[in-house]
């Protein structure tokens, strides 16, 4: 099997953790954990894999001029990130966060025009109204509230807020990616989420009742922390070795046909019509604002072939 193959399979696998994971993490939440109490369970069991496996990795040393954008990385990408995304996923459905986190390339390509002066085009900004409106119609248009969904825009919301944080993250992390390797950057990225999500959290992950858990509860928080966690870390990592991250980054929108088929299966989820329409928009809008425009060559007009020719005779 080629290193091409293995890293397709990679990141379809890490795609598929993702996929499972909205509807394995609803189903605990929040009767055996609260959101809060999740993301402390996830960032502390992530820093210590993280940082078990770093003796076995290269000895980096992060440079002075580094910490702070490192601390930001932590922010955007392990704490606003995740705390929107578990407590949105407690208030609504699996379906949903699946569908509405796709928007994420969208939101990036807003930040990076803000941030980084990305240059904008009228496709791009069609497609990026597009794909906020298919978001909006989940958030205006769709069910209010569900079994174990208690408030459906509302976690809506929160979901568009985990996307934009994570784009902030992405936009952010870029540079530091290029000087570490990335189990440098996990291990301090998780340390740092720990102690910041801690005060937060804390009082969430104290009202769990640990001795008493079902095995099965116990093993959907492993798959959690060990799977959605850790694992599609490492996946994501031995992809972009083989593939370019704009491929890797495709593989999100394979999410929310498996999301949709593993809370049919597992029962967490039902699917409806304003789902699918919103899901289109988003896609198109996605499609639209990150394709490339091919700009045709202009030919050379006549007298600049001409000038051409006489300088070619001159030289010759």
């Amino acid at each position: 099997m080629s290193k091409r193959t293995l890293a397709l399979l990679a990141a379809t696998a890490a795609s598929a953790i993702y996929a499972a994971n909205h509807s394995i993490a609803k189903g605990i939440m929040p009767h055996y954990i609260k959101p809060f109490g999740f993301i402390l369970l996830r960032v502390l069991g992530a820093a210590i894999l993280f940082w078990a496996i770093s003796f076995f990795g290269p000895k980096e040393k992060i440079a002075k001029k580094d910490w702070g954008r490192l601390l930001l990385c932590a922010i955007f990408g392990m704490v606003i990130n995740m705390l929107m995304f578990f407590k949105g996923l407690s208030l609504s459905t699996p379906i949903n966060s699946s569908v509405v986190i796709t928007i994420s390339p969208v939101l990036l390509l807003i930040l990076s025009a803000i941030m980084i002066k990305e240059k904008m085009t009228q496709q791009k900004v069609f497609g990026i109204i597009i794909g906020l409106a298919g978001a909006l119609a989940l958030i205006l248009f769709g069910d209010k509230q569900q079994l174990n969904a208690p408030n459906i825009p509302l976690g809506n919301t929160l979901f568009i807020i985990n996307a934009t944080s994570y784009a902030v993250y992405l936009i952010m992390v870029k540079p530091l990616s290029e000087r570490y390797s990335v189990i440098t950057l996990m291990k301090w990225l998780f340390l740092f989420a720990v102690f910041i999500n801690l005060p937060i959290t804390i009082s969430e992950f104290n009202e769990v009742n640990w001795t008493e858990l079902p095995g099965n509860v116990i093993l959907k928080m492993g798959f959690v922390v060990v799977g959605t966690t850790f694992l599609t870390y490492l996946f994501n990592v031995f992809a972009l070795k083989e593939l370019k991250a704009s491929t890797v980054g495709a593989f999100i929108y394979l999410q929310p046909v498996l999301t949709t088929f593993f809370a049919i299966l597992l029962g967490a989820d039902s699917l409806t019509v304003l789902m699918v329409v919103a899901a289109s928009l988003i896609f198109l809008g996605v499609y639209l604002s990150t394709k490339k425009v091919k700009t045709k060559r202009l030919k050379e007009s006549p007298v600049k072939t001409f000038t051409k020719l006489v300088k070619e005779k001159i030289k010759t």
